[in-house]
């Protein structure tokens, strides 16, 4: 992790905003639209989220301006820095702290949604399956996990070298200089909805949506493809 938080730390205090997008993520907001935002605005403070990787806010602030109870979590505290201006810039607040998503420090049963957008590929096979243990930890009884994760569809992942497989999902990087996020030089991992499945039911959870969402890029050349997923714990 440390690996990958220099990485972050680095593109943030050199790019600034422009490290990540401004707005939130597409699938995050059909997410909401279809479990959220039909909560009457006068109970969404009620309604705890918490964003894994949270960035520079440009998903977070959306959950907050929606009106519900915003927590982020990052393991840069650069990225930290640059969310509280976006979150001002917004004139809204959320609860941001510097951490693991291995080790979340937040108490059992704590929220009504985890959110996952682009974050927990950063880790192995191994510490992704103690992410999940600790995700089941901390979500409330019929509370949503959604995640929007690399695909092993993705010829990223299919013809990867030079890089190295650490495992049978994860990269060392993203070495191949034609590929989508070419110079990730950090461990880079993919999943498939089947095997994403199993993983949450094996930890009391029901998937309840699993869809493919891919695009191409260099003008149609190559593929890459994510899987965007809601589970909700029994």
């Amino acid at each position: 992790m440390n690996t990958v938080r220099s990485w972050y730390d680095s593109a943030y205090a050199s790019l600034g905003f422009a490290a990540q997008r401004r707005y939130p993520n597409e699938e995050l907001l059909r997410f909401m639209g279809r479990h959220f935002f039909g909560v009457d605005k006068a109970q969404r403070s009620s309604k705890t989220f918490l964003e894994l990787g949270c960035g520079s806010g440009a998903n977070l602030w959306m959950i907050a301006r929606e009106g519900f109870d915003a927590y982020g979590l990052d393991l840069s505290p650069e990225a930290l820095r640059l969310c509280e201006i976006m979150l001002e810039s917004w004139g809204e607040t959320a609860s941001l702290q510097a951490g693991s998503i291995l080790d979340l420090p937040y108490s059992a049963d704590m929220f009504d949604a985890v959110v996952d957008v682009f974050s927990t590929y950063c880790v192995n096979e191994e510490e992704f399956g103690r992410c999940l243990d600790e995700v089941a930890r901390v979500t409330k009884s019929g509370g949503l996990y959604f995640s929007y994760s690399p695909s092993k569809n993705s010829e990223a992942f299919k013809s990867h070298h030079p890089a190295v497989k650490i495992d049978d999902s994860t990269l060392d990087g993203i070495a191949r200089p034609t590929s989508p996020y070419y110079g990730n030089s950090y461990p880079f991992r993919f999943i498939s909805p089947e095997e994403y499945a199993h993983l949450l039911r094996s930890r009391g959870f029901n998937v309840i949506l699993s869809e493919r969402i891919g695009r191409t890029y260099r003008d149609g050349a190559e593929y890459f493809e994510f899987v965007s997923l809601t589970a909700q714990k029994a």
